[in-house]
């Protein structure tokens, strides 16, 4: 196809040829050139949004301006430092736990084993968990993926120290609870007679009295003082029905003048578990419990490894 004009009276004729080559050739730079015109105005505006308003720019394409980079990192190193605080806070806490912990376990402990129980000046070691001078270095002198890491470290050394502890509470309390620390009678009672030198209900002489009486209601639960193993449960004509009961750290228990008996030889009791009655079996003057507590084959006073006696 061809097209002609003429620019005036005595002008020339012009012609112009229009193929199919000519067509596709002017329809590729025409799209060419509006694609490079529409990427340059998307440039421009994009660089007047970054500037003018961020959140639009994050929106569009995901970048942001060093300015908002500083601002968000600074978000979060803030987040950091309060994550920091929460642990120093729950450090102290523990911390506090622990002396509590320790004050128990001095007054539970019998006087007789204090020196299992660790003392201030005993060895110790371990990291040295949340520093506050570490909070410093969240500011600016570790890229943030680094305080990060730093941060969540802590975090997991943090936990597993807690859970020492944890392991090494319930090892301790454990221990205890093998021990013979615990009132031997339940409900209300009486202490008629300490240990030492007394006169005797029956000759009216000076005798020594190897335990502690206490007076209760006929028939009163009577509870072991801690875990460990019958290896008495029967009759003796002095102590009447009496049960023995072999305990860690050298120590046995004896329950006597009871009128019954719940517990069998060769049977592990639990501290707290009702294994008798009180009753006035034997050498009695009436219903009591007289309690013993010998170590290593050895009678103490009972009220050295009772609580109270700390």
């Amino acid at each position: 196809m061809q097209l002609m004009w003429v620019s005036g009276p005595t002008g020339r004729v012009r012609t112009i040829s229009i193929t199919a080559k000519k067509v596709v050739v002017a329809a590729l730079v025409g799209s060419f050139t509006l694609i490079v015109t529409g990427f340059l105005l998307y440039l421009v505006g994009f660089k007047i949004a970054v500037e003018t308003s961020p959140d639009l720019a994050r929106t569009l394409g995901g970048v942001t301006t060093e300015a908002e980079q500083q601002r968000m990192e600074a978000i979060y190193r803030d987040r950091l430092v309060k994550m920091q605080e929460t642990l120093d806070s729950t450090a102290q806490d523990i911390r506090q736990l622990q002396q509590l912990k320790n004050r128990f376990m001095e007054i539970a402990t019998p006087a007789s084993l204090r020196e299992r129980v660790a003392s201030k000046e005993d060895g110790r070691g371990g990291p040295l968990l949340l520093l506050p001078s570490r909070r410093a270095t969240l500011d600016s002198s570790l890229p943030l993926d680094e305080s990060l890491d730093s941060t969540m470290g802590e975090i997991g050394q943090f936990n597993k120290t807690v859970s020492s502890m944890r392991s090494d509470w319930d090892k301790q309390l454990q221990w205890l609870h093998t021990l013979p620390t615990g009132v031997p009678i339940a409900g209300d009672f009486r202490m008629t007679s300490g240990f030492g030198m007394r006169v005797d209900p029956f000759t009216h002489t000076l005798a020594r009295h190897e335990g502690l009486d206490f007076t209760a209601s006929h028939g009163a639960p009577i509870i072991a003082t801690a875990d460990g193993l019958v290896t008495r449960s029967g009759w003796e004509d002095t102590y009447g029905h009496i049960v023995e009961i072999t305990h860690a750290e050298g120590f046995m228990t004896r329950y006597a003048h009871i009128s019954k008996r719940h517990v069998t030889e060769g049977q592990r009791v639990k501290r707290g578990q009702h294994i008798a009655d009180v009753g006035s079996t034997g050498r009695s003057t009436g219903p009591h419990l007289h309690y013993e507590v010998l170590r290593n084959g050895h009678v103490m006073n009972p009220v050295q490894v009772l609580p109270s006696g700390g």
